[in-house]
């Protein structure tokens, strides 16, 4: 598949996915539990009746978000290639990491089966808070600060996995082992991640 299929798979799917659990998981329902202390029932339907009205921005969001978080990703490994003087076209970075990119989608999918099937009582705060094989599952949000929410959800098996198919793919393009890759994805992607993972969690502590 060439770039722009893969993008448009990947575009859809998530948009679908995304649908799915929506409605699977009840979402409103949940929206309108969470906010029945605050405000009034006509307050409530107001509030539906504004975001049935800019629903398609959301989801016209989507593809936009993916598109720039997959330049971005692309950028930071061309320029992890250059500080090991391998040379590699941005196109086939851009490729490499949208087929990465497909590995997040189980999330959407493992979180809307745990909820559908395993766990019938929740709130919208255990929905929004909860990210499938990553360290804030096993310790759960509850009693931990705000601004370690984000940081605890990053650390997880996906992330792991997508690391690893990085370097895999990173490491057969340029004829290199997959550990090569790893080197590459640890020193631009990793350092990349960890410097967002930092600015978020400054950013929170200071809104909290």
């Amino acid at each position: 598949m060439n770039n722009t299929v893969s993008f448009l798979l990947l575009t859809v799917i998530t948009l679908c996915f995304g649908v799915i659990s929506k409605n699977l998981l009840n979402t409103e329902a949940l929206f309108v539990n969470s906010l029945a202390e605050q405000l009034t029932a006509q307050q409530i339907e107001e509030l539906f009746e504004i975001q049935k009205k800019w629903e398609w921005l959301g989801y016209a969001i989507i593809p936009l978000l993916l598109l720039l978080k997959i330049v971005i990703i692309s950028a930071i490994i061309d320029l992890g290639c250059f500080l090991f003087n391998l040379k590699l076209k941005y196109r086939k970075i851009f490729g490499m990491v949208t087929k990465a990119e497909f590995v997040f989608l189980l999330v959407i999918v493992c979180k809307t089966l745990w909820f559908y099937f395993f766990k019938d009582n929740y709130t919208l705060e255990d929905l929004q808070y909860f990210y499938p094989l990553s360290a804030l599952s096993m310790v759960g949000y509850e009693g931990i600060d705000a601004w370690w929410i984000y940081p605890l959800q990053t650390f997880n098996l996906f992330e792991l996995a997508y690391w690893l198919i990085l370097g895999y793919l990173l490491g057969k393009a340029l004829n290199k082992t997959t550990d090569k890759g790893l080197s590459i994805v640890a020193s631009s992607y990793g350092v990349g991640l960890l410097i967002w993972v930092v600015g978020v969690m400054f950013f929170t502590l200071n809104m909290s």
